[in-house]
């Protein structure tokens, strides 16, 4: 879905920075999961383009952003005005809670259909997607997920956990509805010693330190690893990859509605995505080259995800997953 832009947002194109530096004012209070550095980065470069907001952040990683979000919210004081954290179905349970702010008028024209809420709640800045890193001592190079459940590849993978990582869960609900995979695949994996267990991270250094030869991983920690000289590479698979979207939201109760959505408008921007590129991570615009080692946006293949689904049938699908791999 496209959503139409307004006059006054045709005027902003022609000269952004001036106008709405003049226009946005005030106290801007962000919630965040980025990296410190990233955060940082992200505050400056916007109050660069609006020095006339102020920008109060906080930073943890999303299960503790929520967490402190839900004692306000209990409080009856919910303190942002803006949240930039890690998956979209975090954001659809707020949505369904009535708990954000739409934002219709955002101009995402350029980005495909699918990236952002079709009813303009919650806006992706970039694109993580797992696919399969593997250690370059490793006979069998994979060109696919199902080339990992070959017998190459018994008792040397390992993945996250969904029950750590948010994107372990979003990627564990798209390979269940690929229907050349679906939840079969991660029974090959489990019945052939499959091991699932804490976040991206210590998948990487699983691999990247000849413990295991294969793994699920987010691809900015191999591509970067690789760069650095790890035995490492990274694989997009040819069924697709999942992608974990960072997306953004204001909140209903937003005391700076107008920095908020400058805020958001800024990350969708072409400037913002830039800036996301500089960081290491893949754009969600697709006329945004990205950073070195990754292919183009629009060579990559996403599976498909509905993150409303994904919401409510996550007890269920996270008690599949343990059923199999243990807790």
């Amino acid at each position: 879905m496209r959503y139409p832009t307004i006059p006054m947002l045709a005027a902003f194109a022609l000269f952004p920075s001036a106008l709405l530096a003049q226009e946005v004012t005030g106290r801007l209070v962000l919630y965040t999961s980025q990296p410190n550095a990233d955060a940082q980065q992200t505050v400056d470069a916007f109050m660069a383009a609006h020095p006339d907001v102020e920008v109060e952040w906080f930073r943890e990683g999303t299960t503790q952003v929520m967490a402190k979000l839900a004692a306000e919210f209990e409080a009856g004081a919910p303190q942002p005005d803006v949240l930039l954290i890690a998956d979209s179905v975090t954001m659809e349970g707020l949505k369904a809670e009535d708990r954000l702010m739409a934002y219709l008028e955002a101009d995402t024209s350029a980005y495909a259909d699918g990236v952002m809420d079709p009813e303009g709640y919650w806006f992706s800045t970039k694109l993580i997607t797992t696919g399969i890193v593997y250690n370059t001592a490793a006979e069998m190079v994979p060109d696919s997920w199902a080339d990992l459940t070959g017998p190459e590849a018994t008792g040397n993978i390992v993945l996250p956990s969904p029950l750590t990582s948010g994107a372990a869960t979003i990627h564990m609900v798209s390979i269940a509805g690929v229907p050349t995979l679906g939840w079969e695949y991660y029974q090959a994996l489990a019945d052939q010693g499959a091991i699932a267990q804490g976040g991206n991270g210590g998948v990487y250094q699983a691999v990247a330190g000849g413990e295991k030869l294969y793994g699920f991983v987010v691809d900015f920690l191999a591509i970067r690893g690789k760069a650095d000289g790890a035995p490492v590479e990274f694989v997009f698979p040819s069924e697709g990859v999942s992608a974990v979207t960072e997306p953004v939201a204001i909140l209903s109760t937003a005391q700076n509605p107008d920095a908020a959505r400058a805020f958001v408008d800024f990350l969708i921007s072409v400037e913002g995505q830039e800036l996301a590129v500089s960081q290491g991570y893949l754009p969600a615009h697709p006329d945004v080259a990205p950073p070195a080692g990754f292919p183009p946006v629009a060579e990559i293949d996403v599976m498909q995800f509905d993150p409303a689904a994904a919401l409510a049938d996550d007890m269920e699908n996270k008690l599949r997953f343990t059923e199999m791999f243990g807790g």
